[in-house]
């Protein structure tokens, strides 16, 4: 049988006297601390490096230099007197006409080969590739890896890139006009409205990665990726999670950015066209399967167009670590967004104004550059 004698009692009443008045000091100092003060905010500016001829897109190069496409056809590489001499130049084989032009450009990760994304003089969506030796391109080894005809000028998309995984991803928008007449963002059966992943090294003109969503699905093509989008003009992997980030443009409302996570098995619905953002398009019902945007907002303010850009990774800019950086073409305010598990914690204005933005470009050190349509190439740099 246990005793409880009276000097344990005394014990125990100066244990809970200190346990009640540590709790009451604790208290106390959360009381007086207040909410958690928001991350500071990066200070930058916009540093002009070069003049395009209406860029378009880029990417990270061999030996550390970024790649720049103009719109009209040709392709050049960034040195630090500007852009040099066209490495690449297929202007006669494209047109500028409604939304269409050079789109897209990337390397492999090991700049094996490099890959164009372009709209032909009938206005087909054209993903062609080339070999690279020693950095330098090899026209002779130029070969087409994948078609899609558009029915119209415009949502034509075009974006390319590399993902973690090593397959090429690639953009298309719903074909055109206004509000998906052909219903191809919920339509599995077209390539039009989605984001694709293919494997152009694996087989003649490319092979259909096993892992693909809708392998052997019948009724549904096998290089979906993703589906339910109207024009994915711009779309980026964060280097440091592998997470996916799509800057999907709007109709006539709301502009959104998507997200998924780099464990994503894909199959994603983003909605359109029964959805525009969070919102139900001309009477639409919400899909069951809708992933809604991670962000949207509305064009009651200046924008109207979103370009959507990267998490930047570089080093130059420590308070901009990890954040999502993206703009709008009308606005062309830089703007961020902080994303936890697929949730915004955090929005941000840097206060930079880049123009007309048609696009950004990561760097292989993680810099980020901003194309302005009007012929501007800036480096984000600190101010």
């Amino acid at each position: 049988m246990k005793v409880r004698t009276r000097s344990s009692a005394i014990i125990g009443a100066l244990v809970l006297t200190a346990s009640l008045t540590l709790t009451a000091l604790t208290t106390a100092s959360a009381s007086t601390e207040g909410p958690t003060a928001p991350p500071p905010q990066a200070s930058v500016t916009l540093t002009e490096v070069a003049t395009a001829q209406s860029p378009s897109a880029g990417a990270a190069g061999p030996d550390g230099k970024v790649w720049i496409a103009e719109r009209a056809g040709t392709v050049r590489v960034l040195g630090d007197q500007g852009l040099g001499e066209p490495v690449l130049d297929i202007s006669a084989e494209t047109t500028t006409d409604g939304e269409r032009g050079l789109l897209g450009v990337a390397f492999d990760p090991e700049f094996a080969h490099f890959y164009i994304s372009y709209t032909d003089l009938e206005g087909t969506s054209t993903i062609d590739e080339f070999a690279v030796e020693d950095g330098q391109l090899q026209p002779d080894t130029r070969r087409t890896v994948l078609t899609q005809e558009q029915p119209y000028p415009n949502h034509n998309g075009g974006d390319i890139k590399f993902g973690p995984d090593g397959y090429l991803y690639i953009a298309f928008g719903d074909g055109g006009s206004g509000g998906d007449p052909h219903g191809n963002g919920q339509n599995l059966d077209t390539l039009l409205g989605k984001l694709l992943r293919i494997d152009p090294g694996g087989g003649e003109p490319y092979a259909i990665p096993a892992d693909n969503p809708f392998v052997a699905e019948e009724d549904a093509r096998d290089e979906i990726w993703a589906y339910g989008l109207r024009n994915p003009w711009r779309f980026s992997f964060d280097a440091g999670t592998g997470d996916l980030l799509i800057g999907d443009v709007g109709q006539s409302e709301w502009e959104e950015i998507d997200w998924a996570p780099a464990d994503s098995e894909g199959g994603e619905n983003y909605g359109w066209s029964s959805m525009e953002g969070n919102h139900p398009f001309r009477g639409g019902t919400e899909p069951a399967n809708h992933v809604p945007p991670v962000h949207e907002y509305d064009r009651s303010g200046l924008g109207c167009s979103v370009t959507g850009g990267f998490v930047y990774r570089g080093e130059a800019i420590a308070d901009l670590a990890g954040q999502y950086v993206f703009s709008d073409y009308c606005d062309g305010t830089l703007r961020t967004l902080r994303i936890e598990n697929g949730e915004v914690t955090d929005e941000g204005d840097l206060g930079v104004q880049g123009g007309e933005v048609i696009s950004f470009v990561e760097a292989g050190d993680g810099e980020l550059y901003v194309l302005a349509i009007g012929g501007t190439v800036s480096r984000v740099d600190p101010a």
